[in-house]
């Protein structure tokens, strides 16, 4: 089979890899798309480390089964499944109070090395994976790179479900990604008015697609003024942090209302994780500052639905699409700017 690996900086590599055989506790999938990430591709810049040499990524993963384990029971050869990257243990403090997203064993298909990813013709999912992991089965009324998109939109799903995004609210986005769009979709379906701040003028070009009310440029424009004088002087209700600059996050407590929340969802630099937040705001304007990382699995459900019912367009988020052939020219896409969610699809 073909299978994609990470070799150096910048670049990715298909190999004939065999297909991996099906243990007795688990299923062989035909992959049919998978995801080009933000992480993904901060691995691509980097190039891989010791651990993640030889592994396959991809993580936002939709496909076929087409063997089953002679102990599998819940699954049939045919079937369309949707696949997430958390696998939790079950059975740490986390996962014993249904935080399964913050699991204190927690491993990431196609991120950490026990998993292999999507990025390839055929990949196993183990009993591990099958019974601590994140796999649903799709209906045939997706596509298969719709079905891989539930993932992105399970995590800004939960995040929404977090600062309880509701109609009347003012939300401001920063960062016009495909997070920052998927935030700004899910935002209206919630019933919400959006505002964008981004800095590029081909990011803002394309968020426009997705209705923003008010688009700010944030190198031109007083970011904080402007949300406050189209808000009557108050402030945003909730401002989410949809990129990995830490000076948004100051900016983010500045452009709140009283009681506002301000949501921390891209994470920052490994190198240089430290923010700084005005801590008397917060105090004396009873801010909350919250991290969102990741989801519980019924997030994945619902992102599904939300997906099948039409209440977010996918064809708004996916905007090229490439065979795995093209996986090199997929992620240069992907890191270029002019995209928003890419696609690998295989034959």
């Amino acid at each position: 089979m073909k299978a994609a690996y990470v070799t150096g900086p910048m670049q990715i590599e298909l190999r004939e890899t065999p297909i991996p055989q099906v243990p007795e506790d688990g299923v062989l999938i035909a992959v049919k798309a998978c995801g080009v990430c933000g992480s993904d591709l901060r691995r691509w810049r980097e190039g891989p480390d010791v651990e993640s040499a030889l592994l396959i990524a991809g993580h936002e993963i939709s496909g076929v089964v087409t063997a089953v384990g002679k102990q599998v029971k819940d699954y049939q050869i045919g079937e369309q499944l949707a696949i997430a990257p958390d696998v939790h243990c079950g059975k740490c403090y986390y996962c014993e109070h249904g935080l399964y997203n913050l699991c204190d064993h927690l491993h990431l298909i196609g991120i950490t090395p026990q998993y292999n990813g999507g990025f390839a013709e055929y990949m196993v999912l183990t009993a591990e994976m099958l019974l601590g992991g994140i796999v649903h089965k799709s209906t045939f009324s997706l596509s298969f790179p719709q079905a891989a998109l539930a993932e992105p939109l399970s995590s800004v799903l939960a995040a929404h479900g977090q600062a309880g995004t509701t109609l009347g609210d003012t939300v401001v986005v920063m960062g016009a990604g495909p997070i920052g769009c998927l935030h700004m979709a899910v935002a209206h379906a919630r019933g919400a008015r959006v505002m964008l701040s981004e800095p590029s003028e081909v990011r803002r070009q394309i968020a426009t697609r997705f209705g923003p009310e008010l688009i700010i440029d944030p190198m031109k424009q007083n970011l904080v003024d402007e949300v406050r004088r189209a808000t009557g002087g108050r402030g945003a209700d909730i401002a989410i942090c949809a990129n990995p600059v830490a000076a948004t996050h100051t900016q983010a407590v500045e452009l709140v209302r009283k009681r506002g929340k301000v949501i921390l969802f891209g994470g920052l630099p490994k190198a240089s994780p430290m923010t700084t937040l005005d801590g008397n705001r917060l105090h004396y304007n009873e801010i909350q500052v919250i991290g969102t990382f990741s989801y519980h699995p019924s997030y994945h459900a619902l992102a599904l639905e939300a997906l099948e019912r039409g209440l977010i367009n996918s064809d708004q988020i996916i905007t090229h699409t490439f065979t795995i052939d093209e996986i090199d020219r997929a992620f240069q896409t992907a890191a270029s700017g002019e995209a928003l969610k890419v696609m690998v699809q295989m034959a």
